[in-house]
């Protein structure tokens, strides 16, 4: 495949044409310096075979966010154990070097101040203004600070130093907030004159580093801060003559919204940078690299063998299988453990937390999950087919176990089965796929179709049993709740149970807020019930606008702070936040309250002294992570 032949890039030559785009992780130390965590995440990366990896949001000055910082000298020491670490593997290292959209110094001050309050406050000004306020001689020093880091970068043996041509750069190019009117405003020359005389100032800093150039591109539909489509070629091509040795072509953001940058499942097609990256490098005679929803090798080739670029950015499907590179050099793809663009590492991020995976349990956890050979073989039960139950059954037949799982369902995956069916969420059959495949490549024996008892898990003499047995929705005690007309949110994604006409969805949860999109677009009028004041916060903020996107377009009522008194069999009744009652007209009712663990009967397991753990749902309600993630240390600790 060619995307695993050597590049030549600047006159270094790289191992392969892909590359770990930059990312925040969250893993650094609170100085930014590079962690034991950090450390062995990007080491993880580099043993699983990709040949380039860049450390996004490399601050050169001291500031609270939470990214790299490369402003001392003291640092300089661990990112020297960090690239020799990944040189040993044959990757090369690069950072992605940026300057926030603010005056950091000022911020810094109010800080140490005690002015917290009043920070939000001057951020949101300044990320509407500051591009228009900084003075040029303000500018000239953020180009010295900047290729001070890179100096720095040099000195730990980085090979190559990334411009962030979004945050103060890629703001300074934009059409859509850079109002200047001295020679760094006004016409693309002006608008990228900042840029090209920090490329020029680099080229002179750190003369025998590699200069990468993230090009953050404006599109019709997304992006402020960056150049506009049509001149991203042009403004290439003077990248290339100040002497840039690459290219990393992607979606301009400052929307406030990441799904612009980094799409949920659904929101963007896969490779849908692809098309702007090849019109880039027809304009240029350097090396091209994009990202964006790019999940197989097949993918990663076809963007090389098309033209489209010259090296494969692949962010979130190397957190989900760090060894998608030697997989995809042995031929073993079938085997990938694919990204399903949930973003659940985008929301960690988001949440002042650090990245996790989903589907990737070990990620963001590499010092300390490690899948360790069982020092006695046993017999392993697993009770339950989902995520939780397969995850399981997978890391304790890695470990050596003789295992057999039992679903009473004659298919595996679970509640992913009808997690996949609202809009947008179809991608969730990977993980189905994946996990089932794992399961059947480690040996493990699947018994469908059976239910799993006392009696039939004895007979096989296990020395511990794994329950993931999951949850139930819930029926809350309503009046009218057993009425003709109510139905379950369940049993309604999974086409057990039709409705139609106006219906109304008890509960603004995840399910609900699902269930009420996947029924708009059926054609049904629908509302939701929630008794918060708002809907779920659970729900990914990437994935959020495109929900009530749909909810605008169909126009879905929401009533938030209302409870639910009875259900009759052509209405609702509530009452809003105030005490006052409502009838609401309806043809169904959808309830959608949450669910329940779901209880097995380990008595007689016990009693034979037999290990019984529970892991996913049914030893607490929450997500797809939170199941792999318990069933993955249960299974590791047999």
């Amino acid at each position: 495949m060619k995307i695993l032949q050597p590049i030549t890039v600047g006159g270094v030559t790289f191992k392969n044409s892909l590359m770990l785009p930059p990312l925040t992780t969250g893993y650094e130390a609170k100085d930014g310096s590079i962690s034991s965590q950090s450390l062995a995440f990007y080491t993880r990366l580099a043993k699983g075979g990709v040949g380039y990896i860049v450390l996004g949001d490399v601050a050169p000055i001291r500031s609270f966010a939470p990214t790299p910082k490369l402003f001392d000298d003291s640092q300089i020491e661990s990112f020297r154990l960090l690239a020799d670490s990944v040189h040993a593997y044959g990757a090369k290292l690069g950072v992605q070097i940026f300057y926030p959209e603010y005056d950091v110094d000022a911020i810094n001050k109010m800080f140490a101040n005690g002015e917290q309050d009043q920070i939000r406050t001057r951020l949101h000004h300044d990320m509407q203004h500051f591009v228009n306020e900084v003075t040029e001689d303000a500018l000239m020093a953020i180009i010295d600070t900047m290729c001070a880091c890179a100096v720095r970068a040099q000195q730990a043996g980085i090979d190559v130093i990334q411009v962030h041509g979004d945050r103060l750069v890629g703001v300074l190019c934009s059409t859509k907030m850079n109002q200047r009117t001295d020679k760094f405003g006004g016409s693309l020359e002006n608008r990228t004159r900042f840029a090209l005389m920090l490329v020029q100032a680099l080229k002179t800093a750190v003369p025998t580093m590699i200069i990468d150039y993230k090009l953050s591109v404006v599109t019709p539909e997304r992006g402020k801060g960056g150049v506009d489509e049509r001149e991203a070629p042009q403004f290439a091509k003077w990248l290339e003559d100040a002497g840039v040795d690459m290219l990393h072509v992607g979606q301009a953001n400052h929307t406030v919204n990441l799904a612009d940058t980094i799409p949920p499942m659904g929101v963007q097609p896969y490779c849908f940078f692809a098309d702007i990256a090849g019109s880039v490098k027809q304009a240029v005679n350097i090396p091209v690299s994009t990202s964006g929803r790019i999940i197989d090798p097949n993918m990663a080739e076809d963007m090389l063998q098309a033209g489209k670029a010259d090296m494969i950015g692949i962010g979130r499907a190397l957190l989900a299988d760090p060894d998608w590179p030697n997989k995809a050099a042995s031929g073993n793809t079938k085997n990938i453990r694919r990204c399903i663009s949930c973003n659940v590492c985008v929301d960690a991020i988001m949440n002042r937390s650090f990245v996790i995976c989903t589907v990737n349990p070990e990620n963001g956890f590499e010092e300390t999950r490690v899948i360790t050979p069982a020092k006695v073989k046993k017999n392993i039960v697993v009770i339950g087919g989902g995520p939780a139950g397969l995850k399981a059954a997978r890391v304790a037949a890695k470990k050596g176990h003789s295992v057999t799982l039992f679903e009473k369902a004659m298919h595996l995956g679970g509640q992913l089965n009808i997690a996949d069916v609202p809009p947008r969420k179809s991608e969730l059959y990977r993980a189905v796929e994946d996990l089932a495949s794992a399961v059947y490549s480690e040996g493990v024996t699947v018994r469908l179709g059976e239910i799993a008892t006392s009696q039939n898990v004895l007979a096989l003499k296990p020395a511990a049993v794994i329950v993931a047995v999951g949850a139930a929705s819930f029926m809350p005690p309503i009046l009218g709740i057993d009425g003709s007309n109510v139905c379950d949110s369940w049993k309604v994604l999974a086409g057990e149970q039709k409705v139609s006409g106006r219906v109304i969805i008890i509960g603004g949860g995840v399910v609900g807020c699902e269930t009420a999109e996947y029924l708009a677009e059926l054609g049904c009028e629908v509302s939701i019930i929630e008794m918060s004041d708002k809907i779920t916060s659970a729900i990914s903020a990437t994935i959020l606008p495109s929900m009530l996107e749909v909810y605008s377009k169909y126009e879905v009522e929401l009533y938030t702070g209302h409870k639910v008194t009875s259900i009759a069999i052509d209405a609702l009744n509530c009452e809003d936040k105030n005490g006052n009652n409502m009838r609401l007209p309806c043809d169904y009712v959808v309830i959608a309250s949450g669910a329940r663990s779901v209880i097995f009967d380990t008595t007689a397991l016990i009693a034979e002294g037999i290990e019984v753990v529970e892991v996913g749902d049914c030893l607490e309600v929450a997500d797809i992570s939170y199941a792999t993630k318990t069933a993955y240390d249960a299974a590791n600790a047999l």
